[in-house]
């Protein structure tokens, strides 16, 4: 089975992650996208970051009607602070049948090269690219295990999201319904 994983904070999930996920499933030959719920991104002060099990517990609702969608907590139980390569060596091993490609945005794929053991990364798996505003250029465009996508550009900010809930501003069409409901009933990010 190929998996598309694609890691993040998702502080929270957005309508933006969904749909870059969506193309992924339909445009390449990815059977699942599986949503990596990181605790803590080593690159990334960890400042206004919800708990891990409420931003786990987002992402399951957002995904709840999409069967192609699976939401992972495989880093929970992972070191501090957690890097990809372990990560998708912890997957490789647990699920030996199934074929793991990173997805990642333009800009981190120009910023591959500082995330830790990513020529391991480059040679075995496969990742998928999708654009992203702004994105410097890279050299890695070209490298056989890089597949660039074509998908909407998409510029929707988990911090504009969180910036417009503790204004207390609608975040409604910016995230799925059901996420908006569990987001308002829990009182997050206020």
């Amino acid at each position: 089975m190929n998996i598309g994983l694609f890691f993040g904070s998702f502080n929270p999930i957005h309508i933006g992650h969904l749909i870059i996920a969506n193309i992924v499933h339909e445009t390449t030959e990815m059977d699942e996208v599986w949503f990596v719920v990181s605790p803590q991104n080593p690159l990334k002060a960890n400042k206004n970051l919800l708990h891990e099990f409420d931003r786990y517990d987002l992402v399951e609702a957002a995904i709840t009607e999409d069967y192609h969608f699976r939401v992972s907590d495989v880093e929970f139980n992972l070191p501090r602070p957690n890097y990809t390569v372990q990560t998708l060596t912890v997957l490789a091993e647990k699920h030996p049948n199934h074929k793991f490609n990173l997805i990642i945005g333009e800009d981190n794929l120009a910023a591959l090269p500082r995330w830790k053991n990513y020529e391991q990364i480059l040679e075995n798996f496969g990742l998928i690219v999708y654009p992203r505003p702004n994105a410097p250029e890279s050299d890695l465009k070209d490298h056989p295990n890089v597949m660039m996508i074509d998908a909407p550009r998409m510029d929707i900010s988990a911090t504009l999201i969180r910036n417009l809930i503790r204004e207390n501003k609608s975040i409604k069409y910016l995230v799925p319904e059901r996420v908006r409901q569990r987001i308002e009933a829990k009182k997050l990010f206020v």
